[in-house]
């Protein structure tokens, strides 16, 4: 047996399909985001409601949806142990609309459906507020706004084209409004923010650094901020972005921890730069931490429109909350710099702490070159140069695959497997460096970056996240040292960047696809995402207040930003009943003069009912004047007269021999209108 067609399916049927058709396109997207249960739970039950109106089968009892909304509700607190928050209410709210779905009888319930999927776009950009969310929930919208319409059609199977048509001109005509509110209201706090990450492998910036429990690093491609230079910028290999300062170890994790030394005997900054200065701005993704990523070094606060940063003694700019939104700072860094004290001094020695019964063959290996006559008397550069040479000529490599490390990590990597990514390799370093008695530090952040043809940004992924050393050397203070470039220098530099492994799909695609063209098609994806974040993300109040200056404002305040939404509002409203009533009055002006003389009858006393042709009033004149004592027969005659010839006018055959007939005949009998007046 053959299944029937959509456009033979009654109303009812073909309208729920489409309603259901809209709510798992706007449920889709939040899968990631919501427990497994929900998502199946959603999909199965709108799948019965579907068949179910396809078979025009009757809808399931109360009780039936009583204990499916028990078993959301239970199932909602096991998952998240409460029924408050943001993910629990928004696993509520999609339980909530599937389930309304299973009682979609009446208009009502409909209307109810259509409400909550307009709360439930909304939700989404908790998550996420990309330009592909962007998107998809302008779809939605549009869907939604589509079956609000088809609903309020009369009876009978009018088109969905047409209520399309319908829904996309409300919202074009909403569009403007859409626009001013946008720009002018008061930008307030975000309602959204980033879910938790979870401590797996992948590529990326931490506070601590645990060494060796990872087997494979799986690169994360998704953009970690994105970098304008004013004028020339640096090498690539020289784009050194400071993040987090471990220099506490316990033999397996690395952490920023606040100095154990009183506090006289702390390290101050001591920053001294030289040189001429970068600029740059930075446009910092959301990453619920509180760190400035800046070049080295920069002794200036970056320039934030609504916060305030404070530089540490390791030379890392820190907000005083996360960053739980799209951030765009001005920054001024001097690539030629010292920092740190230029003789050695007690505060150094917290950077010389190993922990005990770790690593013992790579404290042997500092032991003999101690010992060995050709190192005698060796500075700590010097050292450095050893460690540098041991790790270029020794047999190293670099490799995201270097299996699980033991306890002895550093031990491993100098004397056993002789591979790692940055984290192994800078570990293994300062240990070393440590145990010949030089001061040594890892500094975390990221390095390189991607330059955008199309737009000129630098992009900066997490994949570029990287881990480096800083050592102290004799009369130059802390100098950066990248042990990473002795194994692999094009991992900081232009030949062997790390890109994210393609998967079948993409692999497919690059094989058919010219990889150039590829390419260009991810500049250019980057570049517009970068506008979207350029122009709508990072739309913060401090733009909102600069364009309140450019228009006259001297000192503008949000107070401000409130009095001229209010005065674009009024002008709107006075613009809206003025096109109002230029529409009124450019209506059909045939019903505009029957208007006129039926308010010219009522107001002699003749009453008429409203939707009357013109032949019915002629005739209810005629009755209600045949029983009255009336002395000017010729005056009524000639209302009855008039009255007819408007509706012949109206209804008779058009000539098309005479076009300007029609206009020519309503005017005459607009001025005969002036001189009928009722008989006395």
């Amino acid at each position: 047996m053959t299944l029937p067609s959509c456009s033979h399916l009654p109303r009812d049927t073909r309208d729920t399909l489409f309603v259901l058709a809209v709510i798992a396109w706007v449920i889709a997207p939040l899968t990631p985001e919501l427990p497994l249960w929900c998502s199946l739970l959603s999909m199965a039950v709108m799948a019965w409601r579907g068949v179910l109106a396809w078979r025009g089968q009757p809808l399931p009892s109360r009780w039936w949806l009583l204990g499916l909304l028990a078993l959301c509700l239970g199932a909602t607190l096991i998952s998240f142990k409460t029924l408050l928050g943001r993910d629990a209410g928004v696993t509520m709210v999609v339980a909530l609309l599937a389930l309304k779905t299973l009682e979609l009888r009446a208009r009502r319930d409909a209307f109810v459906v259509f409400f909550l999927g307009f709360f439930l776009i909304l939700t989404h950009f908790f998550y996420s507020q990309s330009l592909l969310t962007a998107a998809a929930m302008l779809v939605a919208l549009l869907g939604l706004l589509t079956a609000l319409v088809n609903a309020h059609m009369p009876v009978g199977k009018p088109p969905l084209w047409q209520a399309a048509r319908l829904a996309g001109s409300m919202a074009l005509l909403g569009a403007p409004i859409m626009v001013i509110l946008f720009v002018l209201f008061p930008r307030m706090a975000p309602l959204w923010g980033l879910p938790s990450d979870a401590m797996t492998g992948r590529s990326g910036l931490s506070a601590s650094m645990t060494v060796g429990n990872i087997a494979s690093l799986a690169l994360d491609g998704s953009v970690a901020m994105r970098v304008h230079f004013d004028g020339t910028p640096p090498p690539q290999s020289a784009l050194y972005f400071r993040g987090p300062v471990l220099s506490h170890f316990d033999g397996r994790a690395w952490q920023a921890r606040p100095s154990p030394l009183p506090h006289r005997l702390r390290l101050p900054a001591d920053l001294q730069v030289s040189g001429a200065p970068i600029r740059y701005q930075i446009t910092l993704e959301p990453n619920r931490l509180p760190w400035l990523l800046v070049l080295d070094a920069t002794p200036q606060a970056p320039v934030l429109a609504d916060k305030t940063a404070r530089m540490t003694r390791e030379l890392q700019w820190i907000l005083d909350q996360p960053v739980t939104d799209l951030l765009r700072y001005d920054v001024l860094s001097y690539p030629a710099f010292q920092h740190g004290p230029r003789q050695r001094v007690p505060g150094l020695e917290e950077y010389l702490a190993l922990p005990n019964g770790y690593n013992p063959r790579t404290l042997q290996l500092a032991a003999e070159w101690q010992r060995d006559p050709r190192h005698a008397d060796a500075s700590n550069a010097q050292w450095v140069d050893v460690a540098m040479q041991r790790l270029h000529s020794g047999g190293y490599s670099y490799t995201l695959e270097p299996g699980v490390y033991g306890q002895h990590s550093a031990d491993e990597f100098w004397f056993d497997r002789k591979q790692g990514f940055c984290e192994h390799i800078a570990s293994s370093f300062v240990i070393l460096m440590r145990a010949l008695n030089v001061p040594a530090r890892i500094v975390t952040g990221y390095q390189g970056g991607e330059r955008n043809s199309v737009d000129g940004f630098w992009t900066v992924r997490q994949s570029d996240a990287h881990a480096w050393t800083e050592v102290w050397l004799e009369g130059r203070g802390w100098q950066r040292v990248d042990p990473t470039s002795a194994v692999a220098p094009g991992r900081t530099g232009t030949l062997q960047r790390l890109t994210p492994p393609r998967g079948v799909i993409a692999n497919a695609i690059f094989a058919t696809v010219n990889p150039a063209l590829m390419l260009n098609l991810r500049a250019a994806w980057d570049a517009v995402n970068n506008r979207w974040n350029q122009w709508v993300l990072n739309y913060t109040q401090a733009r909102q207040l600069d364009l309140l200056k450019n228009i006259g404002f001297k000192e503008p305040n949000w107070q401000d930003l409130i009095y001229v939404l209010c005065a674009l509002v009024v002008a709107a409203s006075l613009g809206g009943a003025a096109w109002s009533a230029w529409e009124r009055h450019q209506q059909d002006p045939w019903l505009r003069l029957l208007k006129q003389a039926m308010l010219k009858l009522r107001a002699s006393g003749l009453l008429l009912a409203p939707n009357r042709t013109p032949r019915q009033i002629g005739q209810q004149l005629m009755t209600a004047c045949s029983t009255a004592e009336r002395t000017n027969e010729a005056g009524l005659q000639a209302w009855h007269d008039w009255l007819n010839r408007m509706e012949a006018l109206r209804y008779a055959p058009p000539d098309p021999g005479r076009a300007g007939h029609f206009k020519h005949q309503l005017a005459t009998l607009r001025d005969e209108l002036k001189h009928l007046h009722w008989p006395k």
